[in-house]
């Protein structure tokens, strides 16, 4: 299909801009077959060297239920020494169903989760350093789809105009949202003090030496988003996030959380307390890794899927756990989670005691 070929076409030219002789890890389920292959022909032609790790349907259930402690804790050595050394690294979900009989045991759940902490470690200590191009995308799949409350044809158009492959030259439209979002994140670098406020919440967060970043799908396909990490001990207040979401398989929403000297102390959701319990035990998953502002009008509508929520116009978001080294954070865990919340009515954004941003919109 045409736009599977412009989709990889994208990926390779503008998102991971590849060059001859650089090594791509791309990691994936097998539900991506006709886009791994054209991604495979368009970085062949670039000259990159292409290594893939095509996941299989139930792999992580058949582990879960039926693995012992050596089996869990077991990673092998390649993934580290590929993600040690590529140039650039690509993942693209395409999730299968999960069984509805499925029952995740949290012992063995633990064991899963800190066998990817070295992994985890080398991955966010390269993009700080800028040593590694990464982008995450989507494939349309029917769970995808079904957890977006859309039809797969829906979907599939969904995730083409998020993408801006519905374009003639996509790579084209990511240049202007960048130079839309690169005048914003040059004014939020000169910014000590942000506020995110709506009528029943109020946060507030310390930037001073942190660095904003303009996400225009470099790093994510789609994107539309500008964020930093706060200044860890800076966050204070309440703030209430509406967008539902999906943690450990599990649905959220309605999450609220309090905050002092930026650890979260009280927290509570209308759906979805005992997934909030798990994710709250997680050393350093009680300070906030990702304060942003979502940009992209082309979303316009929530999926339960933070690659296209957080990036929703008219949105911020926050993440729980590990901060970006690129941006200057510090924080330290397994756990990035991004909480998004709708800004449209009543929302307003002030950064060094100027409103910059009222229901929505950025008015600088």
């Amino acid at each position: 299909m045409k736009w599977i070929s412009k989709y990889a076409e994208l990926l390779v030219d503008y998102s991971l801009y590849l060059k001859e002789g650089e090594l791509v890890y791309l990691r994936t389920t097998s539900l991506a077959n006709d886009l791994v292959n054209e991604f495979s022909k368009y970085c062949i032609q670039a000259g990159a060297i292409l290594e893939v790790e095509i996941e299989y349907e139930a792999k992580e259930e058949n582990l879960m239920a039926f693995g012992y402690e050596k089996q869990l804790e077991y990673f092998p050595q390649y993934k580290l020494d590929l993600i040690s050394k590529c140039d650039a690294y690509l993942v693209i979900k395409a999730p299968y169903k999960p069984k509805d009989t499925f029952l995740i045991d949290p012992v063995k759940e633990k064991l899963s989760s800190k066998v990817l902490t070295k992994f985890q470690e080398i991955y966010f200590d390269r993009l700080g350093s800028g040593s590694l191009k990464r982008s995450l995308c989507q494939f349309p799949t029917i769970y995808g789809a079904e957890q977006a409350n859309m039809s797969i044809e829906d979907y599939t158009s969904f995730i083409v105009k998020a993408c801006k492959i519905d374009l003639e030259n996509p790579a084209k439209g990511w240049k202007e949202l960048s130079n839309m979002q690169q005048r914003i994140v040059d004014y939020l670098n000169q910014v000590q003090h942000v506020v995110y406020s709506h009528n029943d919440w109020k946060i507030e967060f310390n930037v001073k030496d942190r660095i904003w970043i303009n996400s225009d799908g470099k790093s994510n396909m789609p994107s539309g988003e500008v964020f930093t990490s706060p200044v860890e001990n800076s966050v204070c207040g309440t703030i209430y996030f509406d967008y539902p979401t999906i943690m450990y398989g599990e649905d959220v929403q309605g999450i609220k959380l309090q905050v002092q000297d930026g650890y979260i102390t009280e927290y509570s959701a209308k759906i979805g307390q005992s997934c909030l319990d798990k994710v709250f035990a997680v050393e350093g998953s009680r300070y906030f890794g990702e304060v942003a502002i979502g940009t992209n009008k082309e979303i316009n509508q929530a999926t339960k899927n933070i690659l296209f929520d957080e990036k929703i116009g008219g949105t911020i978001h926050m993440a729980v756990g590990q901060s970006y080294y690129q941006c200057g954070g510090k924080n330290k865990s397994t756990i990035h989670w991004d909480l998004i919340t709708d800004m449209k009515k009543g929302g307003k954004i002030i950064a060094d005691g100027k409103l910059i941003y009222e229901n929505g919109n950025f008015i600088i």
